[in-house]
């Protein structure tokens, strides 16, 4: 029997909205033996998701992203944040059909090959999603412009920048979003060996 168990005790749906938030009763075992007093936690409920760093290994130029975002209104100065392209996976989809899509309605980007990075929770502690992070080969040379579909609301600029400038943005704190950061990350620890395998 594993010593890592939970029980959930009770849920609740306290909110339903544009997303949804539970709260669970729960106790879990400790590492020192037994198990915890009752806790009660509160989850913000969505579904999985995706995000693509768009790369041009050509032109070695990353598609960046802006737009506003909620989260960020305590900052207003700072409330449009640069991005990367993501959506969430709707019924029937699987995460490369999301990254096609996705490349597509935010970014004007047509997706040649497809790299699965890592798939990762952004913030377990509270939130149910889980990202399929991938990096997509493009050709930059067009990127630009305002993207995004008019029945979500979304009013999307989209920029191609070298890859040295981009991470000079991320080194400077111009990146404040985690998904961006992590994938950014990843690209300048693996940029030498991914144009050798796309040029």
């Amino acid at each position: 029997m594993s010593l890592k168990q939970f029980e959930v005790l009770d849920t609740e749906t306290v909110y339903q909205g544009f997303f949804r938030l539970e709260q669970y009763t729960l106790k879990h075992t400790l590492f020192k033996g037994g198990w915890s007093q009752p806790i009660t936690r509160e989850l913000f409920r969505r579904g999985n998701c995706v995000a693509v760093l768009l790369y041009d290994p050509q032109r070695d130029e990353v598609v960046l992203i802006e737009q506003f975002r909620v989260g960020a209104v305590h900052q207003p100065d700072r409330a449009w944040l640069i991005e990367i392209v993501a959506g969430a996976i709707e019924a029937g989809e699987t995460a490369e059909d999301v990254a096609y899509r996705e490349a597509i309605e935010e970014a004007g980007c047509e997706i040649k090959e497809l790299l699965e990075i890592q798939q990762f929770y952004t913030t377990p502690g509270g939130c149910s999603e889980r990202i399929t992070l991938f990096c997509g080969r493009v050709d930059s040379s067009a990127v630009g412009g305002v993207h995004g579909l008019v029945e979500e609301d979304e009013d999307i600029r989209v920029t191609a920048v070298k890859f040295a400038q981009v991470f000079k943005m991320l080194e400077d704190g111009d990146i404040e979003s985690g998904i961006p950061i992590i994938a950014i990350q990843w690209l300048y620890i693996h940029r030498e060996q991914l144009r050798a395998r796309w040029l």
